[in-house]
């Protein structure tokens, strides 16, 4: 893939523990296969970023043993908030650590400092260890929503367009693909569907619409 031209590389692992990460994935994928993984990406010389999710009472104890782990190893920890994207996973604001809690703790380990934004519209906010020991990365998206800023956009493998992870539908591009569409009539289709977006969903979500039917996180990828 490298030889291909990828040039980064991004993994889920939400704990180190084994019980605890087979929960939480849902297909009962070892964390050993992972590191692994994290090992055989390092080795051809890819940037790796590891994104866990954090949910209170089921792996927010590994928040410090995840920042121990990956310290120094060049590679970076993004934790992120426990969202409620799609309609299955049973979400609960009671279930989320605040990013400012996560910094929080693993600050009194290991003092953190804030980084510049690698460009305009990133999602992560970046820390670095005072000591130059690599940096992590929070993603607030339920405390600290960021639509405002989005940049981002998902195609599905069936060709739908999604301007957002809280989306209930998608935009066709299929279609117009097939129909011999050229690469000017895409990108003015593309740059149209995202000028029209009013995607706010993290800014106003409320109890009910969080009850609302969203595509599931499964189908649109991260």
């Amino acid at each position: 893939m490298k030889e291909a031209g990828l040039k980064r590389v991004t993994v889920s692992l939400d704990s180190l523990d084994d019980a605890t990460f087979r929960a939480m994935n849902d297909a009962d994928f070892p964390v050993a296969k992972v590191i692994e993984a994290i090992d055989a990406a390092a080795a051809e010389g890819l940037p790796v970023k590891i994104n866990t999710v954090v949910k209170r009472g089921v792996n927010d104890q590994d928040i410090v043993r995840m920042a121990e782990r990956w310290r120094g190893t060049g590679h970076i920890v993004r934790f992120i908030e426990y969202m409620d994207v799609g309609s299955s996973n049973g979400w609960r604001m009671d279930d989320v650590v605040p990013s400012a809690e996560v910094v929080k703790r693993i600050s009194a380990r290991w003092p953190l400092e804030t980084v510049d934004a690698n460009y305009s519209g990133e999602v992560a906010e970046r820390w670095r260890y005072a000591d130059g020991a690599g940096e992590i990365g929070v993603i607030s998206s339920v405390t600290q929503a960021f639509c405002a800023t989005c940049t981002r956009m998902r195609l599905s493998t069936e060709g739908s367009l999604f301007t957002c992870l809280f989306a209930e539908s998608g935009h066709d591009l299929k279609t117009l693909l097939r129909s011999g569409a050229s690469d000017e009539q895409l990108k003015n289709e593309i740059a149209a569907v995202w000028q029209r977006r009013t995607d706010r969903y993290s800014e106003i979500r409320t109890a009910e619409t969080a009850k609302q039917r969203k595509v599931e996180m499964s189908y649109i990828g991260g």
